[in-house]
């Protein structure tokens, strides 16, 4: 019985009908077309119906006009349509299409019949140019809606590099990839989802460095999607992920082009969607996440150090609260003697175990960070501040809390944030609240139960047929070079084996600017720079300058 009522629910959609009568083509009657644009977008105070006499014919210029650029309108359609009053016009359609393609200054027109391509053309922003008599009508490309200016990424903030971010705006978000990236073999592919917004969704990767079954896996599960509305990204990311469960974001996503762009090259695929200035990229990988643009900008020395400060911070934010109650709950011979008796006189009067004073800080400060987000800007960090100095404060002299937990707490807020991705940084603070749990219980023996879980969760995973891992887990040795630690470019020369083996060579052998003390000629120094003519005459000036001060000391 629930099969037979699906069934007829289904059928009976108000969506479904829509869209088969839009699937219909439109007629020759110039009255019935106006009449159905009319009763589907029904009382639109933006629809304007502009019907125009010409000798002989009759046209209709429809668009909406929230959506498109008023002045082309005036300038390079009407007046364009209206000139054609003193030409004789041509009974035929194809040559009166032609005459009206000659005449109208528009760059992008395109022929269509069908009702659903006219519709769409229409929220899309575009003019539908119906004439009287004629099967078919022009769509116009007059897009000119309000859109907000290219300004720097708020959430991928960057010391050295672009300051350009994406924005809402599809074409801008392009506009940016190919400045970067001027590749004849830069693809693009557009495909509309969802039933009532019709968003429009751009696959975007390189030909000849990209995986043709990916490629292929992508766009099977992008055409699979169906649902009333995209309004952002993240609807795609939920539908077309492998493991829908996993606390861990298996797809990459950024508002950076110079990043995206840095992953084309490696062979990914990137996924933008309109209205929304975060690109997907994929496949995903654990380690890709823990990385930042600022890696390959600083030089390499530097770069390894902050690496190895950004992975010891995300194993603090993961394991430190956890470690803090496992050691002062099951093992304090483990604490140093001075250190066990400060923290013992510190909880003296807690009147609750370490695994709740630490479950019950840690929900404070998730709180205090949410409150943070959803406050104004202007007011939003102050409060932040303000509410963790005061509540830290007076809970440890209410004696709620030990001094020791709130320095435990704040140190794990901090080394959260050396996380580049948001994605990933919540999850860490989401698994936080199990570790410690698994520390309250069961002591270290929990902290490594919990380890080896995660573990075993994160080898299983995979992004679009790629280890989640990878290139740990499986282990690539020419991958090491920039995993932890980062080489030099010119001692990078292989793109990521798993993503770009088609195409494996990335920077040519023989560019490292060493060079030995064999190599060295010392007429390479001084004499560069000065020339030898001045070499010697400075050097003459030293030598008068020595024997006059010897001539006025013998004197």
């Amino acid at each position: 019985m629930l099969w037979i009522w699906h069934r007829l629910w289904r059928q009976a959609t108000p969506g479904k009908q829509t869209s088969n009568e839009h699937a219909l083509p439109i007629t020759t009657r110039l009255d019935a077309n106006i009449n159905y644009l009319k009763k589907t977008f029904g009382q639109s105070e933006d629809l304007v119906i502009r019907e125009i006499e010409l000798p002989g014919k009759k046209l209709a210029l429809v668009y909406l006009e929230t959506l498109i650029d008023r002045d082309v309108v005036q300038r390079d359609i009407l007046r364009s349509l209206l000139a054609l009053q003193a030409i004789p016009l041509s009974g035929d359609e194809a040559k009166f299409s032609r005459l009206i393609r000659a005449r109208l200054t528009i760059g992008d027109l395109q022929e269509e019949r069908l009702w659903s391509k006219i519709i769409t053309g229409l929220l899309d922003g575009k003019a539908v140019l119906m004439v009287e008599g004629y099967s078919r009508c022009l769509l116009l490309s007059i897009e000119g809606w309000e859109k907000r200016p290219v300004e720097e990424p708020v959430n991928e903030v960057s010391i050295r590099g672009p300051r350009e971010g994406f924005a809402e705006n599809l074409a801008t978000n392009i506009s940016l990839i190919r400045r970067r990236l001027r590749a004849p073999e830069l693809r693009f592919e557009a495909m509309n989802l969802g039933r009532r917004t019709h968003t429009k969704v751009v696959i975007c990767y390189l030909e000849g460095l990209v995986l043709k079954g990916i490629l292929e896996e992508l766009r099977r599960r992008l055409q699979r999607i169906d649902i009333d509305g995209i309004l952002e990204s993240g609807y795609i990311e939920e539908l077309i992920e492998d493991a829908p469960h996993s606390p861990f974001p298996q797809l990459n996503r950024t508002e950076r082009p110079d990043k995206l762009v840095a992953d084309l090259l490696e062979g990914r695929i990137a996924v933008l969607t309109d209205g929304t200035p975060f690109a997907l990229i994929l496949p995903g990988s654990l380690v890709s996440q823990l990385h930042a643009p600022d890696d390959y900008y600083e030089r390499w020395p530097l770069s390894i150090g902050v690496r190895l400060f950004r992975f010891l911070g995300i194993f603090i934010a993961l394991l430190l609260p956890s470690l803090y109650v496992a050691l002062t709950t099951f093992h304090q011979e483990m604490i140093p003697t001075p250190l066990a008796i400060s923290i013992a006189a510190q909880r003296e009067l807690v009147p609750y175990p370490a695994v709740v004073e630490a479950l019950i800080m840690q929900v404070l400060f998730e709180i205090l960070i949410e409150a943070g987000i959803r406050l104004p800007r202007a007011i939003g960090p102050a409060i932040s501040i303000v509410g963790a100095l005061v509540i830290g404060e007076a809970a440890v002299r209410a004696g709620l809390m030990s001094a020791a937990m709130v320095i435990v707490i704040a140190a794990t807020a901090i080394a959260s944030f050396t996380i580049p991705t948001f994605g990933l940084s919540q999850a860490v603070r989401m698994l936080r609240l199990p570790m410690i749990l698994l520390a309250g219980f069961l002591g270290l023996l929990g902290i490594f139960a919990g380890l080896l879980v995660i573990l075993i969760h994160l080898v299983s995973l995979r992004s679009f047929g790629e280890p989640y891992l990878s290139p740990l887990a499986p282990f690539i040795w020419e991958a090491q070079k920039d995993l932890v630690v980062r080489v030099p470019w010119w001692a990078m020369l292989w793109r990521p084996v798993l993503t770009g083996w088609r195409d494996l060579r990335r920077i040519k052998p023989g560019l490292h600017p060493f060079i030995t003390a064999r190599d060295k000629n010392a007429q390479d120094e001084l004499e560069t720079q000065l020339g030898e003519g001045n070499a010697k005459s400075v050097t003459g000036r030293k030598g008068r300058r020595k024997k006059t001060g010897k001539l006025a000391r013998k004197r």
